[in-house]
């Protein structure tokens, strides 16, 4: 899974943001506040990572279980999906 071109992850005054540039302002008005969990996922998008990586790299960064992270990332996932945001 990887993100589209033109998204772009910023932190403004401790707040996560995601927001488009270039052509894609013209289909995304707006922005998407993340959280620190949901900044640290979408990151892992940038770079083109699979789902059970996902799982993985939650499991490591943030010392969760396998369960708790399988959830976190499925309903992450679903919320990029939602804002049509993948390739």
């Amino acid at each position: 899974m990887k993100i589209k071109e033109g998204f772009i992850l910023r932190n403004v005054a401790d707040n996560y943001v995601v927001v488009p540039i270039g052509e894609a302002t013209v289909d995304f008005n707006g922005m998407m506040s993340l959280n620190e969990t949901g900044a640290f996922l979408f990151g892992k998008l940038i770079e083109g990572i699979e789902k059970d990586e996902l799982v993985e790299a939650l499991m490591e960064e943030y010392d969760v279980d396998q369960e708790r992270a399988e959830k976190d990332v499925t309903a992450f996932i679903e919320k990029v999906e939602n804002e049509d945001l993948f390739e």
